[in-house]
């Protein structure tokens, strides 16, 4: 319950989220039941906890990817959905600026899944991230589920970048364009609109965790940081959220032969957001590493009800699993 994000469905339809029987007011919920951390920890409410204050400060988070809700299984393969899960989970520790220790790997489903098939997947993807698998558990179940929990850390200072510290003025980046990971399930799917295109299939069932851009931009001093798994729109209104801000997004840099709507909501991309007061830094930074060079897309407003893109007001587009609220009247 470190981070409080899902991925896109298997519909590869983006929706308004924030309803009061969503997901992230059921982990609101659920964050009031448990004790808060001592001074400087960081629990619920970010990409991952992190534990331990002062230096070597380790980060710890958990995924889950549930056939049939993460993923179609009639488009991709279970090699697939064994990369996304552990992908989506060092993505959280991507976003805080870490590096990934180890993963321990969950995985319950029906007796005839093909185990081997599922872990080349999951050992292709350990391999690519530099995040050994270091253990697990197998259980049978009526549907398939592989529960990833990664281990980091982040060494010396600063120190982990957090969803709650941007300040108006700063400028917003994102790590590449945006919008792959939808366009490549509807390229699987050969749908309306659908492209025959390998690149963007490949991002859907590959994508890769930004590890390198998120170390440089937390020593290149980035405020905050957010990776994008629900959409871009739903993402950044964590970021805006958590540190009283709001935003204006002058543009959004789109993915070859995705839309703008894939972009805004689609999700699933795990490109970064990054708050930071000197983006010449961060973009010399980058420069310096040899990664591609991060996109400027808007800033950050003292208003915090300013959420517009091209000057018009935003909803925050992406995906949030539905949870019923004992609560709430009929």
């Amino acid at each position: 319950m470190g981070s409080p994000k899902s991925r896109a469905t298997p519909r590869g339809q983006s929706e308004t989220a924030g309803g009061k029987g969503g997901e992230f007011a059921a982990i609101e919920r659920l964050r009031r039941l448990l004790p808060g951390p001592p001074a400087g920890e960081v629990w619920i409410g970010d990409d991952a906890a992190v534990l331990g204050p002062g230096r070597g400060r380790q980060i710890l988070t958990t995924d889950l990817s549930v056939a049939g809700v993460h993923a179609d299984l009639g488009v991709i393969g279970l090699d697939d959905l064994g990369w996304r899960a552990l992908a989506s989970a060092v993505s959280d520790v991507a976003a805080m600026g870490g590096r990934p220790d180890g993963a321990v790997v969950a995985v319950a489903g029906p007796p005839s899944t093909d185990l081997e098939l599922l872990y080349e997947g999951v050992a292709a993807s350990s391999r690519a991230h530099g995040c050994p698998v270091v253990g697990g558990d197998l259980s049978t179940s009526s549907v398939l589920v592989v529960a990833v929990a990664v281990t980091g850390h982040v060494e010396g200072e600063p120190g982990p970048v957090l969803r709650r510290g941007a300040s108006p003025g700063d400028r917003l980046l994102v790590t590449g364009p945006l919008g792959a990971g939808a366009a490549g399930l509807r390229a699987l799917r050969g749908g309306p609109g659908a492209r025959d295109d390998t690149a963007l299939a490949m991002a859907h069932r590959r994508p890769r965790a930004r590890l390198a851009e998120g170390e440089t931009a937390r020593l290149a001093g980035a405020s905050a940081m957010i990776d994008i798994s629900d959409g871009l729109l739903i993402d950044l209104g964590h970021v805006a959220d958590q540190s009283g801000v709001g935003y204006r997004l002058d543009d959004v840099p789109v993915a070859r032969g995705a839309t703008i709507e894939d972009a805004l909501g689609g999700g699933e991309d795990y490109e970064l957001i990054v708050a930071t007061p000197d983006p010449a830094r961060l973009e010399a930074a980058f420069a310096t590493a040899g990664l591609r060079a991060p996109i400027r897309i808007g800033s950050c407003t003292a208003d915090r009800a300013e959420r517009t893109f091209e000057g018009e007001p935003t909803a925050p587009l992406g995906w949030e699993h539905s949870w019923d609220d004992p609560g709430s009247s009929p």
